[in-house]
Parts: C-alpha cells; structure tokens; sequence
C-alpha cells in the first residue's frame, strides 16, 4: 500500500533525529496540542476523577498530561529506528523471573494486565527479554484507518511478538496453547467496551465504571498466570515495568476478583502519576444507569415476545 509506505518512510526519516531533537518538537507542539486536541474531554475527565483538587491543580496535571502525550508521539515514531540496545536500555523490566518460574513449572500461558499508561508502545520490547524460553504478545484492537493500522501492526510486531486482534482473542490464545510454547500476553484493560460488551462495573476514579472482563474471563478457562505491569518514568525517555503475580490459578478465586483487582492497582499508579494515563477518551460515558435501563428495555421485549 503506497500511502503506508510514505508514511512508514516518513516517520522513519524524522525517527532518525536524536532524541533532544524529538523532545524539543514534542515541548513545542505540546503548547499548541493542549488547546484544540480534546480539550474539553480531558478537562471533564480530570474534573469527575478528582473532585477534591484545586483549579490551579487540574490545570497542572493536564499540562503535564499533554506533555506526556507529546512524548509519546516522538518516542513511537523513534522505534522505527531504534537499535535492540537502545530500546532495552531505555524500556526495562522487573519482574520476569516470575514468569520463568512459572513456565519451569509447566504453566505455558501467563497473562499480564496493561493500561495507557506511560507509553504502552514500548512494552512490547518485552520480548527481547523472555525470549528463548518464551515468546509475548499483545492483543489490540485494530485502526480504522489502514495505513496507521499496519504501521502499529508493524512496531508493536518488529520485537517478535505476537500480534493478536481483540475479536479473535480466544480463538488465538487457544492456539497458542495447543502450541505448546510459552507465552506472555499483555492486555490493555482500561478501555470502555462496548454496551453489548459490559458485564461488570467498578468503583474507579470516583465513577461507577463499566469495564472489560475478557483477561480474566479467558485466563479462568486456560489457567494462565495473571499478573500486573506498573508502569514508571525514571526520567524523559525512559520507563520501567514492574511486573507484579496476582494469581496462579484465576478459577480459584471468585469471578471478577482480579478485574477489580486490576483497577484497585490502576486507581493507585493513576493518583500517584496522573500525568501519565490517557485522558482524551470519553472513558465514562456509558453510565450503569443507562446501561441498567437497557437491561430493563430487553427485558421487556424478551417478555412481549413470549407472550405474542
């Protein structure tokens, strides 16, 4: 496709500027960014999540949360270019041994909670330090425009790791059991779902929240070795991954424990850095009032059906 090679071509040519470069157009478009790109979304986000913090002090977080987005633009474009050495200099992880010691024990699938948080992209670097004894991958969600699809398709994948489409996440992951190999996959969970996908609700960031249930759903049916990612920035251009087991054998424990367990944690990361989690998306416009009230609708045509 023409148009993904331009821009792939593109992008690499500007990944190609030293880093100082990136982070001086990232501080220069973060002026501007802040006053057109969902402005209103984020400052309504903020507002609701933190009601208990000062006009001066919302404003703080959304500059530097604009910043981090900024950030996050030049530091995926400088992945088109990054050497393996640099990339595992930059984005390192804790943790993993955790995950070895499940896979000598015999367990081949190991689950791991992500957020937008920091930069996610980076993360799927992981599999440079698992590999050979085991492989990552990553579940998303595919673009609706073609060209950027395959470029994310392209980064998240240049590492070797496993790109796996949300709606066929089952049906790979079984797959990949049947394999026999040992894999690690990450689960970007904070997102909205769908109405028709909402099943459970959480109290997380002063909200009553409909969230994803899939990881944990999937990881009770294959037995996969749950954990979390917390995410931290020890300085501009670089991030840790503290991996942290949650449990070994999700059927144990009663249903949706580890979804709200999985948002406890994120509240936590989220109070301390708020900074670095994604505010432009309507994360909470689908309330559990609405969401009661179409149970309710469905409910009562199912029952004008049976009695017609």
């Amino acid at each position: 496709m023409f148009t993904y090679k331009f821009i792939k071509g593109s992008l690499w040519l500007i990944s190609l500027l030293p880093f100082p470069v990136l982070y001086a157009i990232s501080d220069f478009f973060s002026l501007f960014v802040r006053r057109f790109y969902r402005t209103k979304v984020v400052r309504e986000n903020l507002r609701t999540a933190f009601p208990e913090k000062s006009a001066q002090e919302l404003k703080d977080i959304e500059r530097k949360f604009y910043h981090q987005l900024c950030d996050n633009f030049v530091e995926d474009i400088k992945m088109l270019s990054m050497s393996k050495e640099e990339i595992m200099r930059r984005m390192t992880f804790s943790g993993l041994e955790e995950i070895k010691k499940r896979h000598e024990a015999g367990q081949t699938l190991h689950f791991l909670y992500l957020s937008h948080f920091g930069n996610w992209e980076w993360i799927s670097s992981i599999n440079y330090s698992i590999q050979p004894w085991c492989t990552s991958g990553q579940i998303y969600h595919p673009l609706r425009n073609d060209a950027m699809d395959e470029l994310f398709i392209y980064l998240r994948g240049q590492y070797g790791g496993v790109n796996i489409k949300m709606k066929e996440t089952f049906r790979r992951i079984l797959q990949l059991r049947k394999e026999g190999k040992n894999y690690t996959i990450g689960f970007i969970s904070d997102q909205q779902p769908k109405w028709a996908s909402i099943h459970h609700f959480v109290p997380f960031l002063n909200h009553d929240t409909a969230v994803f249930i899939g990881a944990e759903h999937i990881a009770r049916k294959v037995d996969a070795f749950m954990m979390y990612g917390r995410m931290s920035r020890p300085k501009r251009g670089y991030y840790h991954l503290d991996i942290i087991p949650m449990e070994d054998h999700p059927a144990s424990v009663p249903e949706t424990t580890l979804t709200d367990r999985y948002f406890e944690l994120l509240e936590a990361d989220i109070k301390e850095h708020p900074e670095m989690w994604l505010w432009t998306h309507k994360r909470w416009s689908r309330t559990k009032e609405e969401w009661l009230k179409r149970q309710n609708m469905d409910e009562e045509e199912d029952e004008q059906e049976n009695d017609d």
